[in-house]
């Protein structure tokens, strides 16, 4: 199945989590995130200074095509509570590649939650949309997303220096890579 724009974002539902695309009501839960500065800390922007800004950055998320960028919502299976959100972007079909990102609401953090949610949609990425290499890009000092895409079997490549601005200032990343022939979601611990 290739998404087109006319195509909804599917839902997916593993053991104890639901994945279902980011809407704006998911604002006042996405600012839990979005808004706290350790959260933020790795983020490509910094923290959003209140609801409205936090809903900003949801409408410009919600309003790309799907065939380029794709949001979930990360919620708990037990009471659907939102716990973070994950997405693909920067899809590029013809080349067979894209990139993945991922934020966690900090009290949910250490529990497996966003290495569940990643797996689904990895899978999804490799057999629904057809990729061939998915790409994420995460500071040296983001230990917890570095083990986190290591773990999924992402090899880094290499250093970015100065990839990115982040108020200001200069930001570098480590690319990390994980080829389709690497992909094995039954391996995972």
């Amino acid at each position: 199945m290739m998404l087109n724009a006319a195509t909804p974002v599917p839902d997916f539902t593993t053991s104890r989590l639901r994945l279902r695309r980011l809407a704006i009501e998911d604002a006042r839960a996405m600012h839990e995130a979005y808004g706290d500065a350790s959260a933020m800390t790795y983020w490509d922007a910094p923290p959003t200074r209140d609801l409205a800004e936090t809903e900003q950055r949801i409408r410009r998320s919600v309003a790309v095509d799907p065939r380029w960028h794709a949001a979930w919502a990360v919620t708990a299976g037990t009471d659907g509570r939102f716990i973070g959100m994950t997405n693909y972007h920067g899809r590029d079909p013809g080349h067979r590649r894209l990139a993945v990102g991922w934020i966690l609401i900090p009290a949910f953090w250490g529990h497996g939650y966003m290495r569940e949610a990643m797996a689904v949609l990895l899978n999804h990425c490799f057999e629904e949309l057809n990729t061939h290499r998915i790409e994420a890009e995460i500071e040296p000092g983001n230990t917890r997303s570095a083990r986190l895409a290591e773990r999924l079997g992402f090899a880094r490549e290499g250093l970015l220096r100065d990839r990115l601005f982040v108020a200001g200032q200069p930001r570098s990343v480590y690319s990390y890579a994980l080829l389709r022939s690497a992909w094995n979601p039954g391996a995972l611990p």
